[in-house]
């Protein structure tokens, strides 16, 4: 079963609950806003399903209300800024906040973030650079329990570490590119697992490293304590690209690379490898207008292949969630929601 609400009272709801779990006002709404924007664009594996994992991740000491982002060096058009495990939906943006303002003084910034609690929807930093007419590119890895199985390999050994891309589309809406580098995000298993559903053929690897539909085997524990592990989406090349996320987010950043036996912690630390781009201080404002608006023009004029509704850009389907959450409500499942009110009780919110 499912229930509706809208963006409003979801907002309300995680709010209060992480307020109580300790955050000031301001960061409870800043969270908030967040997770719901996640819901809104329709992607809930990042939105407010997360609630009760961050709630534990306070409760375990792995995530730190009220905790900003420090900088450990500024030259130039270099930061290098540890998140210190607070959270990501907040140091992530003062991390960004400065590389934009960086890249619009000097042109470009190569920003590293590390330590930073779950960043979320990592479009969400994309989009904040392409509103400023900047182009974005990110390199993230996920510190939690490994739930990827590498290219060849029979078990998880990293995570679903996410590559985004912003790119400004003038007096367009802009092209934001963001995924996991596995098959589908750790986040979707959780939601369909929590449905009763199960997956497409070709996602997942149950414990002993046969294919498998059920999604619970990247969520509970499998019989002897086990669990199963996602694919990466592209065979080999989807696994280099997530090994790359791991180098430059993990080991670049300082933040950490995966290396050691799982763990039952429920934090999720993020390492952030971010440059950002000034194109009209590149020299190519003009042309680059032009250009990339001419190939979007170029892509839709292919006529829909059968099935099809014809060519998106990344971003066009989550603008259009949006639009449709915004008016007919978010549906979360019952077990979701019973899991967020199940969190509010551990820290003496109260959930209606």
């Amino acid at each position: 079963m499912t229930r509706k609400a809208t963006a409003a009272q979801l907002r309300a709801t995680v709010a209060k609950i992480l307020a109580a779990a300790g955050s000031a006002e301001a960061e409870s709404r800043q969270v908030a806003d967040n997770l719901v924007l996640a819901n809104l664009s329709g992607h809930d594996s990042h939105g407010v399903g997360m609630v009760p994992r961050y709630i534990d991740a306070v409760l375990e000491g792995g995530l730190k209300p009220n905790t900003g982002v420090e900088v450990k060096l500024d030259a130039g058009s270099l930061l290098a800024l540890d998140g210190r495990r607070g959270y990501g939906q907040v140091v992530g943006v003062q991390a960004m906040e400065r590389a934009i303002a960086r890249a619009q003084e000097t042109g470009s910034c190569v920003m590293a973030l590390a330590n930073a609690h779950h960043l979320g929807r990592i479009g969400h930093f994309a989009e904040m650079a392409v509103a400023k007419g900047l182009v974005s590119i990110h390199f993230v890895n996920v510190q939690s329990r490994p739930v990827v199985a590498p290219w060849g390999g029979g078990d998880g050994r990293y995570g679903t570490n996410p590559f985004c891309v912003g790119i400004p589309m003038e007096g367009r809406d802009p092209f934001v590119l963001d995924f996991a580098t596995s098959r589908v995000a750790q986040g979707k298993m959780r939601v369909a697992h929590n449905e009763g559903r199960q997956v497409e053929p070709g996602y997942l690897i149950d414990e002993k490293g046969q294919p498998t539909s059920n999604p619970g085997v990247v969520v509970v524990p499998q019989p002897g304590g086990m669990f199963g592990a996602l694919l990466a989406f592209g065979e080999h090349k989807g696994y280099g690209m997530a090994v790359a996320c791991e180098l430059l987010g993990g080991a670049l950043t300082g933040s950490g690379t995966w290396h050691r036996p799982a763990d039952n912690l429920r934090a999720v630390i993020n390492g952030m490898f971010t440059i950002v781009v000034d194109p009209r201080k590149l020299g190519t404002q003009e042309a680059f207008a032009r250009e990339a608006l001419a190939f979007a023009d170029w892509l839709r004029q292919s006529p829909p292949a059968p099935g099809s509704d014809g060519v998106l850009l990344a971003g066009e389907p989550e603008r259009r969630a949006r639009r449709e959450r915004e008016a007919d409500g978010i549906a979360l499942d019952d077990q979701t929601w019973a899991e967020i009110v199940a969190a509010g009780a551990k820290v003496g919110a109260r959930i209606g």
